[in-house]
């Protein structure tokens, strides 16, 4: 790509965010009630998993995404592999997914005994494809005699699909909600990336059985590390239990009834949650403008700007540009990074690395594509605005 291009680019970015330091692609903004919430939890005491702070940002993240119920977790991984466990995919089990995601996706399928299946993804929402996922079904699946969605080669149980909101873009969820209607598949949502974001006026995260939602500190909200699952209130219950190392209530004693998870959210964490949330609709406002900036520094150049899809409304969690080949990709990352301007390529596929090459896939030629061509481009709140 052309050096004015990249020139422009830098230019913008350094101007936006009002420095010639290095520029991160997504640094944490703390400018609201965070000190005065951790400080009260500190002096309450309560810092560890019980506590005010953990009941109000679970109370907070379903009442802002009209989930029926939220569990806070200890990091958006540990809530995914507890939406898998609790979607009832077991060893052995087969989980249709992307292989255009971040690797924590799949993780949480392997903690659970089962394998990844590769399937092709959208280039307009960069989400798992409905119609590539139909058509991988229609050639290696069957529904058996008790209506149970199988392998036809292995007879393997597929029991549950896992798509990604990529970078906080919506996926074709009217889509997947059919095809895994059609083939009895269960839905399970990571919308690790998505919190903020709307499929046609409802959120990510609620249209599957379960989700997992992540408040790593690179997400739109942090609470440092931290997870949340949404779900009904009775598998919340379930996960409650779940995640408190299958604890039951009892006045004095240690009784736990199965293998449970020490994934439990601190209170100390929370409190910075609960003040995140605060701030929300202000990071979105200031993420979607920037998004704006970016759509019309950029019309009319060799990138293409990765925009939210039709009907939705995208948090824009990491603004996105594919470019024109795998060469020019390189040479935007290495002009820009050279320049104090942080940016990457999207994470290497799933069926490269080395433990999941193995796995069953479907054609990835979207996915590849995308792969070879996607730079995420700096993406922050600014501190000052706040």
């Amino acid at each position: 790509m052309s050096e004015v291009s990249v020139n422009r680019l830098v230019e913008f970015v350094k101007n936006y965010y009002g420095t010639n330091e290095f520029i991160p692609l997504h640094a944490p903004v703390f400018k609201g009630n965070e000190q005065a919430y951790v400080a009260n939890t500190i002096a309450s005491t309560f810092v560890s998993s019980v506590g005010a702070y953990v009941s109000r940002f679970e109370q907070d993240l379903a009442a802002y995404t009209g989930s029926e119920s939220a569990v806070a977790t200890v990091n958006g991984t540990a809530a995914l592999h507890v939406c898998l466990k609790l979607a009832g995919v077991s060893p052995g089990d087969l989980v249709i997914t992307q292989a255009l995601t971040f690797v924590a996706t799949c993780n949480a399928i392997k903690y659970c005994g089962a394998e990844p299946v590769f399937v092709d993804v959208d280039e307009t929402n960069l989400g798992l494809c409905p119609t590539a996922l139909d058509e991988w079904l229609q050639v290696h699946a069957d529904l058996d005699s008790s209506g149970n969605c199988v392998e036809r080669e292995t007879g393997r149980l597929i029991s549950a699909c896992l798509p990604m909101h990529t970078f906080g873009h919506p996926s074709n969820l009217a889509g997947l909600v059919r095809v895994c209607g059609r083939w009895n598949i269960t839905l399970v949502e990571d919308a690790a990336e998505s919190l903020g974001s709307f499929y046609k006026g409802r959120h990510t995260g609620t249209f599957g059985k379960l989700a997992a939602v992540s408040f790593n500190g690179n997400k739109i909200i942090t609470t440092g590390g931290g997870g949340m699952i949404l779900c009904d209130s009775k598998t919340a219950e379930r996960a409650k239990h779940l995640t408190t190392t299958a604890k039951k209530p009892h006045s004095f004693e240690y009784v736990h009834d199965e293998v449970g998870f020490n994934y439990r959210l601190p209170n100390i964490n929370s409190a910075l949650g609960v003040a995140q949330m605060e701030q929300l609709p202000g990071f979105l406002a200031e993420k979607r403008a920037l998004a704006a900036e970016y759509r019309q520094l950029l019309k009319g150049t060799e990138l293409q700007f990765v925009d939210e899809p039709e009907d939705c409304t995208s948090n824009f969690w990491l603004n996105a540009v594919l470019c024109p080949d795998h060469e020019s990709r390189d040479h935007l990352i290495e002009l820009t990074n050279a320049n104090s301007v942080m940016t990457r390529p999207v994470w290497q596929l799933m069926c490269d690395l080395p433990m999941y090459e193995n796995c069953t896939r479907g054609k990835l030629n979207t996915s590849r594509s995308i792969a070879q061509r996607l730079v995420n481009l700096p993406s922050g709140v600014k501190p000052d605005k706040l």
